[in-house]
């Protein structure tokens, strides 16, 4: 009979510099869930649940645009996954990598599977802006969210491999990334998916989104990406992502249709909106939409009110900018206190939406 892949730990694996095999990554988890700080709690939790009898394991979904859902997955297809990322990005055992990512989403789950199944030298640290903070070490594989890499440009000469998910890395993140000369890429991908299935290099600031080899992908009658992959045992999943797809196993992304604004008969994705304004805005915002009389909805930003939000220098920028079309331009600034979040940090738009101003600025 065969063993399973989701039974084995690698002989390789050392977790902040330690190996341990079954029952001692048994033991660390119980330490875990009842001494550690919040991150490792979530990693005890999820270890026990990767260790126990079960060839099944329940991950949550973000919860983005609707209420978080619970799916039972099989363990031999992240198994799957997480030998896959190891061969398309080229690393494996005795690599040095950093989990930096909360455990308690697809993320860092998957970051801990690789390292299991590959055979990594794994350091766990505090999912903080920057976990590079008092930390000299290099690393040959690191994942971190767009705000993290944001605030680690300092530290990239760290790193020699980096992927960028959990939301778009914007045009100014980019640039900064190239010139730190990192092997960066942005990521695609979703609980549904066992994280990413497609990557862009960060080095080709013109580089869409293409599938890895063993993704098959496709579009609905929407417009939107359909995922089909047997090594992930997904079967045609249709997001919610509209895309244009390219042929060759490329694609662009567009936005989500949720999303969508119809102002003047127009349907603007905010997303893309988004990446024009962030070649401009470094601040904190998003795009939306509100009811409109004469519109039936109209472009507003919404910015995160903070000490040195400068509201007069703001509308300077967007009235000299010439990256958006007339119809993209936004009629109103709203500045709050705080944007409503999802437990992994996403923003819920029209949440935030609801909220009372703290100031509204008319363009």
């Amino acid at each position: 009979m065969q063993i399973p892949e989701y039974t084995k730990i690698h002989n390789r694996f050392l977790l902040n510099g330690f190996h341990y095999d079954q029952s001692g990554l048994k033991e660390v988890a119980y330490s875990f869930i009842k001494e550690g700080d919040q991150y490792e709690r979530y990693m005890g939790d999820f270890l026990m649940d990767w260790l126990d009898s079960s060839d099944t394991i329940a991950l949550v979904t973000s919860g983005t645009t609707a209420s978080p859902k619970r799916i039972n997955f099989k363990k031999q297809a992240l198994v799957n996954s997480a030998i896959a990322t190891g061969e398309f990005f080229k690393v494996s055992v005795g690599d040095r990598a950093l989990h930096c990512l909360p455990s308690n989403f697809i993320a860092g789950k998957m970051m801990l599977i690789r390292a299991m199944i590959l055979g990594f030298s794994l350091d766990l640290v505090s999912p903080t802006r920057n976990p590079f903070y008092k930390n000299e070490k290099t690393y040959d594989f690191v994942a971190m969210t767009p705000m993290q890499a944001y605030h680690s440009l300092a530290n990239m000469g760290q790193v020699k491999t980096l992927i960028v998910g959990g939301a778009f890395v914007s045009k100014s993140l980019q640039s900064a990334l190239l010139k730190t000369n990192v092997n960066a890429f942005e990521t695609y991908g979703m609980t549904e998916t066992l994280s990413h299935i497609a990557v862009r290099t960060m080095k080709d600031p013109l580089s869409e989104f293409k599938s890895l080899p063993y993704v098959q992908i496709s579009q609905d009658e929407r417009g939107c990406l359909v995922v089909n992959s047997e090594l992930l045992h997904v079967d045609h999943f249709a997001t919610n992502d509209a895309i244009e797809l390219k042929g060759d196993g490329s694609f662009k992304l567009i936005g989500r249709i949720d999303d969508v604004i119809n102002s003047g008969g127009i349907k603007l994705h905010p997303q893309q909106i988004e990446r024009k304004l962030s070649e401009v805005l470094s601040i904190h915002f998003f795009i939306g939409g509100l009811e409109d009389a004469e519109l039936g909805k109209k472009v507003v930003l919404a910015v995160k009110h903070s000490p040195t939000l400068n509201t007069d220098s703001l509308l300077q920028k967007l009235k000299a900018n010439d990256k958006l079309d007339a119809y993209e331009c936004p009629k109103s600034i709203l500045v709050f206190d705080e944007f409503v979040e999802t437990d992994s940090g996403k923003i819920k738009r029209m949440e935030t939406l609801k909220l009372k101003p703290k100031q509204i600025l008319d363009l």
